[in-house]
C-alpha cells in the first residue's frame, strides 16, 4: 500500500500503560506504605513521578494523546468503584477516616473486615476488584483523582485523554452485594448511575479534557437485547448533554458483533475497535454497518497482548482499508500495554537473533508512530523500518527453534486412549481411600508457602555468584524440612514440600523446558502489587529431565503422610505466558501436556502418591464469545487429561482454580477427570460449592476457606462456618478443607495463624458429623 503524504493525518495513541515503573517502584512504595517504612505523601510523589515518566516518554516516542487515569495504586476498577461512591457500608468508616487506607481495606481487607471480591479481567491474567451493588445503591460522584491526573499532564503542556471505565461495563461487570438476593441485576442501576458520569465528564471537561475514552469491553461479549438497548440508552444519554467533552468508545479483547451497530449510531464523536485475532471481524463488520462518517476511529492494529513484532504490513494494509470508514484514523494497540512488559531492550540474556523478535510496551510504542507516520506521510518514509520488520519476521519464521521434528512427531501420535486413565472414577476412589487412609474432611494446602527475603536473597546470592550450589541446595533443604514439620505439628493431612525453590509457578517449569525463554525484567501487573514475569513460548516443547521429583521425593522422606508433587498444568503454562502466535493454541498445549506427562510418570514411580497439576488459568482463557468456546474447551481438557492419564488408579490427581467465575466451566471441570479439585470459595461465599452441586459433580472438591490474597487472618469458627456451607452442597465423604491458593505471598505469622484455625475448623465440623 501506497499513502500519499497530503491523503491523511493519522496520530498514534495508547489506551494505558505499564504502572509499575522500569524497577517497580510503585510496588516499593505502596507496600512500604503498608508497612509504615514510606509516608501518605511520599507514596504519592512517587505515583506523580512514575505518571510523569510515562507521559514524557510516550511523547518523546512520538505519541501525540497521552492517556490519564490508567494509573492506579491498585486496580483501575477499585477507582471506578471510588469514582461514583459505590463504596460498601463495612469500608465507609475507613474511608470517612482515612480515604487512601479505606481504598487499600477495601483491596486487601482488615482483620476486621472482608475486602471486596477480586477476579479475571475478562480473558486476561489480570485481577480486579468486583463492585458490590444493589437495589439501595446511591451513586456519588468523586472526580478528584480523574481530575488531578489530567491536571497533571495538561500542566506539563501534554494533550491529553482521560480513559474511565465505561458505565454499562461497570455495572456488567458488578455484582450483588452480600444480603442482596442473587438475582438482583446491577445493570438495572444504569439510570442512576449516568448523572454520576455526566457529572464526571463534566468536571473533566471543565478542567480541560477536550476527549475522554469510557472503555466498554464486556459488549465484545455475547449480550442480550437488553443489554444492548441499555448500552444505546446510556451513550444516547450522554451523548446529548452539552458539558461534556468529546466522547471516545474503546472495545477491545474481541470482536463486537452485535453491539458495533449500537456503538456506531451513538451520538458520540469516535470509536477505539480492536482489529487483531478475532477482533479483525469488526473490519468487514464497520463496513457492512456503513463505517463511521464525521467520526474519528482509533484503530487497534498492534496486539496489545502479546510480546511479538508487529507484520507493519499487514497492519498498514489493514489501515489503508480504515481509511474510508471514517473521517479521521488513528493508530493505537488493541487495548492497554499494561498487558505487556515495559522494556524489551532491559533483556540483554535474549539472544540478539531472538531479541529482534521481541516488542514490549515501548517497542510497541515505536511500531505504533511509525504506522501512522507511514500512513500520514507515505510508506517511502518507512521503508527502512519496513524492510527491517520483514527481515525479522523472515528470521523467526525459519528458526530452528521453532520446528523440532521429534517433537511434533511425539505430539502427533497421542490417541484417544493417552487421554484417559485406565479406570473410572468410583473405582480409583476407592483404591486411592485404601491407599492413602485419609479421614474424613481431609486438610490440605495448594501448594507454595511464604517466599521469605531470605529464600529471595539466597536465589539472587547464587544467581551473583556469592552462594555455590552446594550451600543453596541446603538452603532449600532447611526450608523443605521446617515447612513439612511445621505441617506435621498443625496437623494437615496432605502435606506439600512448600516450593521454596520456585520463583513462579510458570516460570520455574519454563527455565527447565526447551522452547521458552526467560526475561529478567520482563514484569506485569497480576494484581495490586503482585508481580508477575512471564516466561515467553517461543519453540517446540519438551523436558530434557525431571524438574520436580527430586525436592518432593526428599519432602516425603521426611514424614509418613503423604506429599503432594505439585505441577503446573499445560493450559496455565499457556496462559501465563507469553505464547506463540504461529500455531493452533491446541498444538502446544499438546506438546505441553506431554513433557508434563513424563514428569507426573516421574513422580508416580519415585513414590508420589497424590500430584496436583495446577490449571487456574481455564476458566481465565476461555473465549469471550460462546460460539468459540467449545473448541477451547476441547483441547484444553485433552491437553489435562494428557498430562494425567498414564498414572495408576491409586495415584490421587488433584488440581486446583482460583479467582474466576467457575458456572460457565463446571462441565469442563468435570471433564478433566481429577479426582480432586481446590477452588477459591471465600470472597464469594461457596459460590462455586453450589455450581458444583447444581451440575452435580460427582468427584472430590475442596472449596477454600481462607483467603489468602487479603492480610487478615480467619478465625476458626469463621473457616467452619464455610465450611457448614460447603457441605450443605457438597457431602461429607467428598469435602476438602483448604485454602483458596498458594500461601507465596503471605507472611509466617499470619500462614501459622490461619492455617491453626483452618485444622482447628476442620477438626470442629468433623467432630460434629
Amino acid at each position: 500500500m501506497t499513502v500519499k503524504p497530503e491523503a491523511v493525518t493519522a496520530r498514534a495513541t495508547v489506551y494505558g500503560y505499564p504502572r509499575q515503573g522500569q524497577r517497580r517502584e510503585l510496588k516499593q512504595a505502596v507496600e512500604g506504605y503498608w508497612k509504615g517504612r514510606v509516608t501518605a505523601d511520599a507514596l504519592r510523589a512517587t505515583a506523580a513521578e512514575l505518571r510523569r515518566g510515562t507521559w514524557q516518554d510516550l511523547v518523546a516516542a512520538g505519541v501525540h494523546e497521552v492517556p490519564t487515569g490508567d494509573f492506579s495504586y491498585y486496580d483501575h476498577v477499585l477507582d471506578a468503584s471510588v469514582m461514583v461512591g459505590a463504596v460498601p457500608e463495612r469500608h465507609r468508616p475507613a474511608v470517612a477516616a482515612d480515604p487512601l487506607d479505606g481504598y487499600f481495606a477495601m483491596a486487601r481487607g482488615t482483620q476486621d473486615v472482608a475486602p471486596l471480591e477480586m477476579t479475571k479481567w475478562f480473558d486476561t491474567n489480570y485481577h480486579y476488584l468486583v463492585p458490590e451493588l444493589g437495589p439501595d445503591t446511591a451513586f456519588v460522584a468523586d472526580s478528584r483523582k480523574q481530575v488531578a491526573e489530567l491536571t497533571e499532564a495538561l500542566a506539563l503542556g501534554l494533550a491529553a485523554r482521560p480513559v474511565l471505565v465505561g458505565p454499562v461495563t461497570y455495572l456488567l461487570l458488578s455484582k450483588p452485594a452480600p444480603g442482596v438476593a442473587a438475582d438482583f441485576e446491577p445493570l438495572t442501576l444504569l439510570d442512576r448511575l449516568l448523572p454520576v458520569y455526566a457529572e464526571v465528564l463534566a468536571d473533566l471537561r471543565a478542567a480541560g479534557a477536550r476527549w475522554v475514552q469510557l472503555d466498554e469491553p464486556a459488549l465484545v461479549q455475547d449480550r442480550t437485547p437488553a443489554e444492548l438497548n441499555a448500552a444505546a440508552r446510556a451513550y444516547r444519554d450522554l451523548g446529548a448533554r452539552t458539558d461534556r467533552p468529546q466522547l471516545l468508545l474503546a472495545s477491545y479483547f474481541d470482536r463486537l458483533g452485535d453491539a458495533l451497530p449500537v456503538l456506531a449510531k451513538a451520538p458520540v464523536e469516535g470509536l477505539a475497535l480492536d482489529f487483531t485475532g478475532a477482533a479483525a471481524a469488526n473490519l468487514d463488520a464497520l463496513a457492512a454497518v456503513g463505517g463511521l462518517p464525521g467520526k474519528r476511529l482509533v484503530a487497534g492494529v498492534v496486539n496489545g497482548r502479546n510480546i511479538w513484532i508487529n507484520d507493519l504490513e499487514t497492519s498498514l494494509a489493514t489501515l489503508g482499508t480504515l481509511l474510508g470508514l471514517a473521517d479521521r484514523v488513528d493508530v493505537a494497540a488493541s487495548c492497554s500495554l499494561l498487558h505487556v512488559p515495559l522494556d524489551a531492550g532491559l533483556e540483554r540474556d535474549v539472544d540478539p537473533q531472538i531479541a529482534r523478535w521481541l516488542a514490549f510496551a515501548r517497542q510497541k510504542t515505536t511500531e505504533l508512530v511509525t504506522l501512522a507516520r507511514g500512513l500520514s506521510q507515505g510508506t517511502d518514509t518507512i521503508a527502512a523500518e519496513l524492510a527491517a520488520n520483514r527481515a525479522d519476521l523472515a528470521s523467526r519464521a525459519r528458526s530452528a527453534l521453532a520446528h523440532d521434528p521429534a517433537v511434533r512427531a511425539r505430539a502427533g501420535a497421542v490417541t484417544e486412549a493417552d487421554a484417559h486413565r485406565s479406570q473410572p472414577y468410583p473405582e480409583r476412589a476407592a483404591a486411592q481411600r485404601a491407599h492413602l487412609g485419609l479421614p474424613l474432611l481431609p486438610t490440605t494446602t495448594i501448594g507454595s508457602f511464604p517466599q521469605t527475603g531470605d529464600l529471595r536473597a539466597a536465589r539472587a546470592d547464587l544467581r551473583a555468584g556469592r552462594l555455590d550450589t552446594a550451600g543453596y541446595e541446603e538452603r532449600i533443604r532447611a526450608e523443605i524440612r521446617e515447612v513439612i514439620a511445621f505441617q506435621e505439628q498443625t496437623g494437615i493431612d496432605v502435606l506439600v514440600h512448600g516450593e521454596p525453590e520456585r520463583n513462579d509457578m510458570v516460570q520455574y517449569f519454563a527455565e527447565q523446558l526447551t522452547g521458552y525463554l526467560a526475561t529478567r525484567h520482563g514484569w506485569v501487573q497480576s494484581y495490586g502489587t503482585r508481580y508477575v514475569r512471564p516466561p515467553i513460548l517461543a519453540g517446540d516443547i519438551s523436558r530434557p529431565e525431571p524438574m520436580t521429583v527430586r525436592w518432593t521425593t526428599y519432602a516425603q522422606s521426611l514424614t509418613e503422610r503423604p506429599v503432594k508433587g505439585m505441577l503446573t498444568g499445560p493450559v496455565t503454562m499457556l496462559a501465563w505466558s507469553f505464547v506463540r502466535d504461529d500455531q493452533p493454541l491446541g498444538d502446544t498445549a499438546r506438546q505441553v501436556a506431554l513433557a508434563l506427562r513424563d514428569e507426573v510418570n516421574d513422580l508416580e514411580a519415585a513414590g508420589t502418591s497424590v500430584i496436583q497439576v495446577d490449571e487456574p488459568a481455564l476458566r481465565e482463557t476461555l473465549p469471550l464469545r460462546a460460539a468459540d468456546r467449545a473448541a477451547y474447551l476441547a483441547w484444553a481438557t485433552e491437553a489435562f487429561r494428557v498430562t494425567t492419564g498414564g498414572v495408576r488408579p491409586d495415584t490421587q490427581v488433584h488440581t486446583h482454580m482460583c479467582y474466576a467465575e467457575f458456572g460457565d466451566v463446571v462441565q469442563a471441570i468435570d471433564d478433566l477427570d481429577a479426582d480432586v479439585i481446590s477452588l477459591e470459595a471465600t470472597r464469594s461465599h461457596m459460590q462455586v460449592a453450589r455450581e458444583l452441586a447444581t451440575h452435580g459433580y460427582p468427584r472430590e472438591a475442596g472449596p477454600g476457606v481462607y483467603d489468602i490474597h487479603s492480610p487478615r487472618v480467619p478465625s476458626a469458627q469463621e473457616a467452619a462456618d464455610l465450611l457448614r456451607t460447603g457441605l450443605e452442597a457438597i457431602p461429607a465423604e467428598r469435602l476438602w478443607v483448604n485454602p483458596d491458593c498458594g500461601l507465596k505471598t503471605r507472611d509466617w505469622p499470619e500462614v501459622r495463624a490461619s492455617l491453626a484455625s483452618l485444622v482447628t475448623a476442620a477438626r470442629t465440623v468433623r467432630a460434629e458429623l
